[in-house]
């Protein structure tokens, strides 16, 4: 958080929502009566946007430098993303997925899950599905990380600017349901409790995905990586919906541990920012020693 800055994380949210609902309900619209053409996508992709471009505009038209530099910092400073948290980005996910579908063999599940998928289990139109899910990691994290977690951790603890958030981001996916061809359009045709499970299963995940970016300096960056291998986790293996929502229960599980474990960052609305500060500064002396 920026000191002498008021953050306005509820004008942020209602302009995102608003901008976002009517870019993605029409392209939902347009996947039924466009689909070959793919006219549709334009709007699911600038609604994919909303959350960055309003995060950019936010802080680029506050007048504040300091948070001008914050951001440019968190972005570009690949120094504040921390070598020992490596084995976090690249194995609590898969490590999760394989949990979870060993704990569903004695419910019924099937072995064949280990295997490697064919394909994605979703259509994105003309935009290949691999692509789609790396820009959907990187212009969500943008938004998010650039202005929507700081302005709601500026009023709360991390603790509940992590359950307000995640809880927002859930409902912000909500037109999805809607969009022909879509994950969440193929899973709540499929079984409606499946679509509940998803919508369920992203709060925990939010509080992880938040916790991961603190961790690393509130790099962005690093939060775009973990977002995108968490895209790929659940695409990877060829993983029944029924083991994803023992999945959910498993990261849930996960992120109750790490809350436990870290509870006075969790329950202190001090930020530890400290870190990314004294980067900030660091970068300055060296750009005015070059100078």
């Amino acid at each position: 958080m920026i000191p002498k800055y008021r953050y306005k994380p509820w004008t942020y949210f209602a302009a995102t929502f608003i901008a976002t609902y009517a870019l993605w309900f029409a392209g939902a619209y347009l996947s039924f009566q466009d689909e070959k053409n793919g006219l549709y996508m334009l709007f699911m992709f600038f609604g994919l946007l909303i959350p960055f471009i309003l995060s950019f505009f936010m802080i680029f038209t506050s007048k504040n430098s300091g948070l001008k530099r914050d951001f440019i910092n968190r972005l570009i400073n690949l120094r504040l993303i921390k070598p020992k948290m490596f084995p976090v980005f690249f194995l609590v996910m898969p490590l999760t997925v394989l949990i979870s579908i060993f704990i569903s063999l004695p419910f019924g599940g099937s072995v064949s899950q280990f295997q490697l998928a064919d394909g994605f289990s979703f259509s994105t139109g003309s935009v290949p599905t691999l692509v789609f899910l790396m820009l959907a990691a990187c212009f969500e994290e943008l938004g998010w990380r650039g202005y929507a977690f700081d302005s709601l951790q500026s009023r709360h603890t991390y603790f509940m600017a992590s359950i307000i958030f995640s809880i927002l981001w859930s409902l912000w996916h909500f037109p999805l349901i809607f969009v022909n061809h879509f994950y969440q359009y193929e899973i709540y045709h499929e079984n409606i409790w499946y679509a509940v499970n998803f919508f369920v299963g992203i709060i925990p995940m939010g509080v992880f995905v938040s916790w991961i970016c603190i961790k690393n300096g509130k790099s962005i960056p690093a939060a775009i990586l973990f977002h995108f291998i968490v895209n790929i986790c659940q695409e990877a293996l060829t993983v029944t919906q029924t083991t994803k929502c023992i999945e959910t229960l498993v990261i849930t599980l996960v992120v109750a541990i790490i809350i436990v474990l870290d509870k006075d960052m969790f329950f202190s609305k001090v930020s530890p920012a400290s870190e990314t500060q004294n980067l900030v500064s660091e970068t300055q002396n060296l750009a005015h020693e070059a100078n």
